[in-house]
This record gives C-alpha cells, sequence and structure tokens, in this order.
C-alpha cells in the first residue's frame, strides 16, 4: 500500500504540472501569468519543492542508472505491446500519459525503494552524515 500512496503522489505532481488536458500548471500558468502572478509563483514554489523532494529521494536511492533502467524497462514494455498490435502510438495525448506514467513509476519506485529493498534483504540503508 505504501508504495501505491508513494506512485499515486508522484502521478499527481507529475500531472497536475502538465497534461493533455487544459487542468495543469503549465497551462495555467501560461494563460493567468500577468495578472495572477502572485498565484502562480506560489503554485510553481509547491511544486517545486515537491519535485525537489522526489527527485533527491530517488537519485539518492536508485541513482541515474537505476533511473534510467526502470525507463528503459518500460520503453521495452511499449515497444512489445506496440509490437503485438495491442498499442498504437497515433494518439499523442495517450503518448503523454504514458510519459506521465513512465516518470511517475521512476519517482514512486524511487522514493520506495529503500523499504523494497529492506523487505528483499533484511539490511536498512543508512544516509551518510557529515561531522
Amino acid at each position: 500500500m505504501g508504495f501505491l500512496l508513494r506512485w499515486m503522489f508522484a502521478f499527481a505532481l507529475i500531472a497536475a504540472t502538465f497534461n493533455p488536458t487544459e487542468w495543469n500548471y503549465v497551462r495555467w500558468a501560461g494563460s493567468h501569468f500577468s495578472d495572477e502572478l502572485p498565484v502562480t509563483v506560489l503554485l510553481g514554489l509547491i511544486l517545486f519543492v515537491g519535485y525537489v523532494i522526489y527527485l533527491r529521494a530517488t537519485i539518492r536511492s536508485i541513482g541515474l542508472f537505476g533511473m534510467a533502467l526502470v525507463f528503459a524497462v518500460f520503453a521495452a514494455l511499449v515497444w512489445v505491446l506496440y509490437d503485438r498490435g495491442l498499442l498504437s502510438l497515433d494518439n499523442s495525448d495517450l503518448n503523454v500519459w504514458m510519459a506521465i506514467l513512465a516518470l511517475s513509476l521512476i519517482l514512486g519506485l524511487g522514493l520506495s525503494w529503500s523499504f523494497v529493498r529492506r523487505a528483499l534483504s533484511g539490511q536498512y540503508d543508512i544516509d551518510d552524515v557529515d561531522e
């Protein structure tokens, strides 16, 4: 349940920033930047904090190579589905949603990796502390 919740928050963060509908920060900020500048900056900073939390945890837990590996597995899955005729890549909106799904899975897995590793190996991750 923990991974699902972390993944859902990552999905919501990315989808709130940009998605193919009109309900996203990028489109809203583009059309309301001049008349709603304080709200635009506030919402942008809140999204930025969310990205900092997720990206920092993901880079510390699985690293850039792990992020690339998860993305490669997702890309290979899309390739197999396309090759078997189960997925069409003609719909640009669907492609954007699949990219949001892939990125949110990377961030959700990165935030949950310490828990997964501990469950699989029985070892705890300990952060280095500078003194």
